[in-house]
């Protein structure tokens, strides 16, 4: 006899509610269930690339500081740099580093890794020594490309890596004469110092590339495309590995919720405020767009809110993704609140937890609606997205809500015994589908944790499936702070305070911040009178990036409570 369960009905039939997916019941009716056909026809990314790039070869895809790089020129230059790649040896397989802001180069780098066969390896440039020694040597790159502004780190931070080749560039290596020097003048930065591998130049290797024969590579969209770095409750940096067909079916799935409504006879200006590092602005940004030759305005520093307002006096864009904090820098500019918002039609919002009054104050200044979105990095990232429907802006917005699950995509909530729960109750999210990751680089045992022999991934977030399909999230069971979209972990923050020979004990957690998200907290007992604030801060932004510094300092006399197995236990200093 089937069970009971607390959403009214039998477990038997609850469970085939879910199996006939009945959230596409409030699908736009030209959004498909599944894009299975469709994924099939692809072997890899660098293949779906190169037929956008073919169909809109005259239309300029990226823009930087003014400066547009065509479709058809961003694939040259890709397979250009793929030829030079593998002159150097780079085989299928083998991982290549991408250190930069987003600039011209960033694109080119990145399909010209998978022209040539080999994994892109996303890299903070803002990363410290430490930080990028770890990311380098647990994914084995081989070659680095950075921007010049960023290597003062690389003598620290290839040590003990497999990096045997550094590719320098300017920001400005990719546009014309005589806005090439003055730009890599300005983002020059300090004096590297002797590197000891070898060092070669963005444009030289380019150049070099042009007179080499691209060897074209056989793939299988089972290949892995991505080493995509993420945390856990370990507070140790893991590659979630994304194959073709991960990221692929991702693309897929966002072009048909989006995408499909604009037409390819139109130039859609779409601007790129998160860092393509980031794997939201990678995919709901970069390769999106390109499905419908989009004009994707590249932005380096978002936060510089004079200069995006420089950059986008003469842009015209209807669609813009970013996350709370960006929304909120924005909103409080009052050159921005001026410009004319008329030709934006949808905002995205993701990354992390979308405030309700930041949305509404965005949607009030814009006139545009603004919808949020859910994803994660192990699911290349999209995993639900907001009801979007251009012809009928009224029936969209936020709503407190992340959405519908995407097409060819499953979401369940699954309660601590391992049941699954029904609507309306709140259980861990669950999410399977295509995008879902291989597992984690060489961590099978943590992969173990996340996913399941049939293909279910836990994804450490709770939230409710509602009575209409849309997904409500609620809290997140793992111990990492959310800061402005970006994972921080607890013990690597612990890790460097309790390295100061004035410190005891600490213990890290997030409280909560209306722009950030979450603000990084420390609870600290000293040694000593003598540690202050100042001092413990100062000691953190020596060894870590800016994001992951603790912002607010709590100093107790007593010990800080533990399991009894001497277990830390951070949420009784909430």
């Amino acid at each position: 006899m089937a069970s009971e369960g607390d959403f009214g009905v039998s477990q038997t039939a609850a469970d085939a509610l879910w199996a006939r997916r009945f959230w596409t019941d409030g699908y736009r009716p030209d959004v498909p269930t599944h894009i299975d056909d469709e994924l099939a026809r692809w072997s890899g990314i660098d293949a779906l690339f190169e037929a956008d790039a073919r169909r809109f070869a005259d239309r300029i895809g990226f823009v930087s500081l003014g400066s547009g790089l065509t479709y058809g020129q961003a694939l040259a230059e890709a397979k250009a740099f793929a030829g030079w790649l593998q002159s150097i040896g780079i085989q299928p397989g083998d991982r290549v580093a991408l250190m930069m802001p987003n600039c011209l180069q960033y694109p080119v780098v990145l399909f010209g890794v998978l022209f040539a066969g080999g994994v892109v390896v996303n890299v903070n440039p803002l990363y410290t020594p430490s930080e990028l020694r770890h990311q380098l040597s647990d994914s084995g790159a081989e070659v680095l490309v950075v921007a010049e502004l960023f290597a003062g780190v690389l003598a620290e931070g290839l040590e003990g890596t497999a990096v045997c080749r550094v590719l320098l560039t300017g920001l400005g290596d990719m546009m014309p004469w005589p806005k090439r020097p003055l730009v890599n003048a300005i983002g020059r930065g300090g004096k590297t110092a002797p590197l000891p591998v070898w060092t070669g130049r963005w444009r030289a290797a380019l150049k070099a590339g042009r007179k080499q024969r691209l060897t074209p590579v056989e793939r299988s969209p089972e290949d892995l495309a991505f080493l995509q770095y993420t945390g856990g409750t370990s507070g140790v940096a893991k590659g979630a590995m994304l194959t073709h067909r991960n990221v692929v079916a991702n693309v897929l799935q966002g072009r048909a919720w989006v995408m499909r409504q604009i037409p390819n006879t139109q130039v859609v200006g779409n601007v790129t405020l998160l860092p393509l590092y980031h794997i939201f602005s990678l995919t709901a940004n970069l390769l999106m767009f390109t499905g419908v030759g989009g004009r994707n305005v590249l932005i380096a520093n978002p936060r510089d809110t004079k200069r995006v307002n420089w950059v986008l006096k003469r842009e015209r864009f209807a669609g813009m993704a970013g996350l709370n904090t960006l929304f909120a820098g924005l909103l409080a500019d009052p050159a921005f609140r001026k410009r004319d918002f008329s030709e934006l039609k949808l905002t995205i919002a993701g990354g992390m937890p979308t405030q309700r009054a930041v949305a509404e104050a965005w949607q009030a200044m814009t006139g545009a609606p603004l919808v949020e979105g859910y994803g994660l990095t192990e699911c290349a990232p999209i995993v639900c997205v907001g009801h979007v429907d251009l012809d009928h802006p009224d029936s969209m917005g936020f709503d407190g809500t992340v959405g519908r699950p995407m097409p060819s995509t499953e979401v369940r909530m699954r309660r601590e015994d391992g049941s699954w729960c029904g609507i309306d109750e709140a259980g861990e999210l669950c999410v399977r589908g295509p995008q879902v990751m291989r597992g984690y680089w060489n961590r099978p045992e943590e992969t173990a944790k996340v996913l399941s022999p049939d293909g279910w991934l836990g994804t450490g977030d709770v939230g409710v499936m509602l009575a209409d399909g849309r997904v409500r999230l609620v809290d997140r069971i793992k111990d990492m702070i959310l800061v402005s979209g970006f994972n921080v972990y607890p013990s690597e923050i612990e890790d460097v305070v309790a390295s100061h020979p004035l410190v005891a004990e600490v213990a890290a957690l997030g409280v909560p911040d209306p722009v950030q998200g979450e603000r990084i907290k420390i609870v600290v007992v000293p040694r000593s009178d003598d540690l202050t604030a100042a001092l413990l801060i100062a000691h953190c932004r020596e060894r870590m990036t800016g994001y992951k510094v603790p912002r607010l300092v709590e100093f107790r006399a007593e010990p800080l409570p533990r399991s009894a197995v001497g277990k830390l236990l951070r949420r009784e200093l909430t």
